[in-house]
């Protein structure tokens, strides 16, 4: 892509739009910033060649279907970035995990290789890096599915689908489209390439007959003939009709399930780009959680904390919920992204202690919950996320543990999921004990 000269709208102004400017400025573009709050559109859009789309800016929105009847090219900030850089691009997506999967992925990769980024919607806009890189670089990517709306000629080596369940759908509508935008991540794809999937996830073993690329699988309920799967408490990989235990789960430090699907599918990409098997293992055992995934913050009073802040949704909430061994009081709720928690409250398993609500969804939940037989007496209402921290320092006892966990996105009372959970690690650490 030539950018010299050019003259690009960038529809915006956050942290993906500061990254796509810098980079138009870098290759001698004039980015133009604008954002609904300017508006109408600027006169000076009548020469743009071409406009960048922030992940927030719905493509159906009116005046980015403006812009395409002015007959301006309209992309994203994924797309700019991987038309303007080079190396091998491993690309994850899925309605839960990525992060965790992500982060892993690119340790792996940096054990492996020498110029490595980690870049997308983990926190760090591929644009900022997309300059930098070589002929010989891996670009480990997270892409989200508004991100993926805005892609055209996109085509990474190494994919991977982890999940597809309901989330997004205010802005998707159906899950039939919501399903579509997550498997496009394949679309530039051909059978020399590699797409890794969740063999349990029943739309993407559907997706699995018609995926353009080679398709390896993971599973954690079954035996796979080839893939990575769960045996006697260990991963196996299973390759032109040989099996191998390559790595006994309890030498993996992050917890659950949910989370040694995520290990597969890290280990599955890194051997598809070529690691070899031992030192993925060895990056796997030293790796940690990160940060707001069922994050182990500490114990103080015999009581284990966990921050899972990023379980904004009923399903990731049932992964957190499902990685607990102990009576838990569960804090939940939130900004309402219209979604139902009758699966999540389906999925304690007679592990929460006492259900502490707070946020615009608390009563939603509370109907979902009543709805669903758990008992009206282990319900607490909260009026804020501390009120319902100060109620379970006050009353867990040795051996619970408190998980924030909310099956909802943070918005109104927090900016983002970071700050919710940074506040929750705050106020443990400000327990005496």
């Amino acid at each position: 892509m030539t950018l010299s000269g050019k003259k690009v709208l960038v529809y915006g102004t956050g942290k993906s739009g500061q990254g796509a400017a810098a980079l138009l400025r870098e290759t001698g573009a004039e980015p133009l910033f604008y954002d609904d709050a300017m508006g109408g559109l600027p006169a000076a859009v009548e020469g743009c060649d071409l406009a960048v789309l922030s992940p927030g800016v719905p493509v159906e929105a009116p005046r980015v279907q403006e812009l395409r009847r002015r007959g301006i090219r309209v992309i994203g900030e994924v797309e700019l970035a991987w038309e303007t850089g080079r190396g091998r691009v491993f690309a994850i997506t899925g309605t839960n995990g990525k992060t965790t999967t992500t982060t892993l992925l690119g340790e792996i990769m940096k054990a492996a290789a020498a110029s490595v980024f980690v870049v997308g919607n983990i926190g760090t806009p591929y644009t900022s890096a997309a300059l930098q890189t070589r002929d010989d670089s891996v670009i480990v990517a997270e892409i989200s599915s508004f991100q993926l709306e805005t892609v055209d000629t996109f085509h990474p080596v190494v994919t991977a689908i982890l999940n597809i369940t309901e989330d997004h759908l205010n802005r998707h509508h159906t899950m039939a489209e919501y399903s579509r935008v997550k498997e496009s991540i394949t679309a530039n794809q051909t059978k020399a390439d590699v797409c890794v999937l969740n063999f349990e996830d029943e739309e993407l073993r559907r997706f699995g007959a018609a995926c353009p690329a080679r398709v390896i699988w993971f599973s954690s309920e079954r035996e796979l003939e080839e893939g990575f799967f769960l045996r006697d408490g260990a991963i196996w990989h299973a390759e032109n009709g040989k099996e191998e235990a390559v790595l006994p789960t309890d030498e993996i430090q992050i917890i659950g399930i949910h989370n040694y699907e995520n290990v597969m599918a890290a280990m599955a990409m890194a051997y598809a780009g070529g690691v070899p098997m031992p030192l993925i293992c060895d990056v796997v055992r030293a790796f940690r959680a990160v940060e707001h995934r069922i994050e182990y913050v500490g114990k103080k009073r015999g009581v284990v904390w966990y921050n899972d802040s990023k379980g904004t949704n009923p399903d990731a909430a049932i992964k957190g919920i499902k990685a607990m061994r102990w009576p838990t009081f569960l804090i939940g709720g939130g900004y309402d992204k219209g979604a139902d928690y009758k699966p999540w409250i389906r999925a304690f398993d007679g592990k929460v202690k006492a259900f502490l609500l707070e946020g615009k969804t608390a009563e939603n939940i509370r109907r979902d919950a009543l709805d669903c037989g758990f008992p009206e007496e282990k319900i607490v209402m909260c009026g804020s996320m501390t009120e319902a921290m100060r109620y379970a320092a006050s009353h867990a006892e040795e051996g619970d543990a408190v998980l924030l966990s909310p099956a909802c996105a943070s918005w109104g009372e927090f900016p983002n999921y970071e700050v919710r959970g940074r506040e929750f690690k705050a106020f443990f650490e400000s327990i005496d004990g």
